[in-house]
């Protein structure tokens, strides 16, 4: 049995260099590869947006289902998930990143200042503002924003949070958002998706404002596409379909969780006006995939 799964590693291995490795994307069930508990993209009682555009895609194309390998999403992610055949689509993928085929982008967003109003920085939408000159700024560290910081003379008072964490332990920006409660930081720089929907489940007023002024510098706007296997081209070509026809309903979903987004000019996406899809709710009959296992 080794011998036989020792020979067929290297016969896909072949494949894989001559460019005729098959298509291995399920046609009837939409396999997802997602975090167990990163919201607001994913968690496995399926109330992460992400899993509302799957549940969206799924019905757009006509699959009876859409199942779950979870892992958390830090190193050994794409390996153990989509890199093993266990799922077929990464939900959530920056444009540019070659360890996945990248599909067209289906949202743009910034990093995000975050604040409470009324409380003195009402009307600051630069790092470098002068009236965050004596503040105290929480910030992830290795975050593109901490460059503009830096340069702002912010980090001698800065409060950093861990980048690298493992969600079903940690999570960065909801103790970025709570310490912004307390009062322990004055304001919060953080991934647009997760400031603005940490900010809207707050009990305070928080102004959320995307950092999109910042000067020369690190980009802080970034596409996000969907991640395929590199083989998979017909199954990007759909889904580069999909999204075309279903951007409005996409924008909405996204939306509906507080996601800052934005157009190419910067220029903040309004809803469409329509009443919330019904997919940004989890269908109470699915059923969680089990975590794929540790760290990778």
């Amino acid at each position: 049995m080794a011998l036989c799964a020792f020979s067929n590693a290297a016969f896909a291995q072949a494949d894989r260099e001559f460019g005729s490795e098959v298509e291995l994307v399920d046609p009837d069930v939409l396999r997802v590869c997602a975090d167990p508990n990163n919201m607001p993209f994913s968690n496995q009682a399926g109330e992460g947006f992400e899993q509302a555009v799957a549940r969206l895609l799924a019905k757009k194309l006509g699959r009876s289902d859409v199942t779950y390998t979870y892992f958390p999403q830090a190193t050994g992610f794409v390996r153990m998930t989509l890199g093993s055949n266990l799922c077929d689509i990464i939900m959530s993928y920056p444009q540019g990143d070659e360890l996945v085929q990248n599909t067209n982008a289906y949202y743009r967003t910034a990093y995000a200042l975050v604040y409470p109003k009324g409380g003195g920085l009402d009307g600051v939408t630069t790092i470098e503002d002068p009236k965050l000159k004596d503040k105290r700024v929480g910030v992830v560290a290795g975050t593109p924003p901490g460059t503009y910081m830096a340069r702002a003379g912010l980090m001698a008072k800065a409060k950093a949070y861990q980048l690298v964490i493992d969600t079903r332990i940690d999570n960065s920006a909801k103790a970025m958002i709570d310490d912004l409660e307390a009062g322990t930081i004055d304001a919060a720089v953080l991934w647009g998706p997760m400031a603005g929907y940490y900010a809207k489940k707050s009990d305070k007023d928080l102004t959320v404002v995307p950092l999109t002024h910042e000067g020369k510098g690190p980009a802080m706007a970034f596409r996000i596409t969907m991640g395929v296997r590199p083989a998979d081209q017909e199954w990007k070509r759909t889904l580069n379909r999909l999204i075309a026809e279903n951007q409005s309903e996409i924008n909405d979903i996204l939306l509906s969780y507080g996601v800052p987004l934005l157009d190419e000019q910067d220029q903040p996406i309004a809803p469409s006006g329509r009443a919330s899809p019904a997919d940004a709710t989890p269908d109470s009959g699915e059923a969680a995939a089990p975590a794929a296992g540790p760290k990778g």
